[in-house]
């Protein structure tokens, strides 16, 4: 039923979409993403995890978040671009529809607490944070800039990308009081709930840069290793 509600924020988000409601269309997809981390979770808690829910789960995340926010982006900010607009947004239902099959065929026994590439969720939450900033921002209809093209295009190559992005499946064990933590915890809650068009689309962009930065971390880390001079045994 979970899984079962995600598909139906996705498709209700279409349906807001074709309407030129927007903003009604983003909130839908973030719902939708709501109930899809809510779903694996409560199937695990209650030992009714089952391949037909894994498959179920596949074909409602196809249409929650690559059909739906393809078709926001088109109609919100794609439009106006003609044949390279609806490519785009194509191109990104096409490469949702590779990470999830890539995801799929993945080892299921693996314990990794990271995705390889951009999650589909996060990339259509991404989308909606962008139209829920833009609503922000006093423009509460169709929008053509630029930048919003290359947006659907950057999302389209992190999601089949080997960029490692964090899962959150397991909460990072800090080395800091706890209690330290969960005052930040409660000081994020708060500038979310204050300004959340602001900071969802703050924390979203961030999210989407950390598979890049960490890569080029890695890559630095490596390459200092490599230079570092073999250790002389004591004379």
């Amino acid at each position: 039923m979970f899984t079962l509600a995600s598909l139906f924020c996705g498709f209700y988000s279409i349906v807001s979409a074709i309407n030129t409601d927007f903003k009604t269309s983003a909130i839908a997809i973030l719902v939708a993403a709501i109930f899809d981390a809510l779903d694996g979770r409560v199937a695990r808690i209650t030992h009714s995890t089952s391949q037909f829910g894994a498959e179920l789960d596949s074909l409602c995340d196809m249409v929650s978040f690559g059909v739906s926010p393809g078709v926001l982006a088109y109609l919100w900010a794609l439009h106006p671009y003609g044949r390279y607009g609806w490519l785009a947004a194509f191109l990104y239902v096409a490469m949702t529809s590779l990470r999830l099959a890539r995801f799929n065929s993945q080892d299921s026994s693996s314990d990794s607490k990271n995705f390889v590439g951009l999650p589909c969720p996060a990339a259509a939450a991404m989308i909606s944070a962008a139209v829920l900033f833009s609503h922000f921002l006093g423009i509460t209809g169709e929008v053509k800039h630029i930048s919003l093209l290359l947006l659907v295009y950057i999302l389209s190559y992190l999601m089949v990308s080997t960029h490692t992005y964090y899962s959150f499946k397991e909460l990072p064990t800090f080395k800091i009081n706890r209690f330290q933590v969960l005052v930040a915890f409660l000081l994020l809650f708060i500038l979310v709930a204050a300004e959340p068009q602001i900071m969802l689309f703050t924390l979203f962009l961030l999210y989407l840069a950390s598979g890049p930065v960490y890569g080029i971390v890695n890559r630095i880390r490596s390459r200092k290793k490599k230079d570092l001079p073999a250790n002389k045994p004591n004379s």
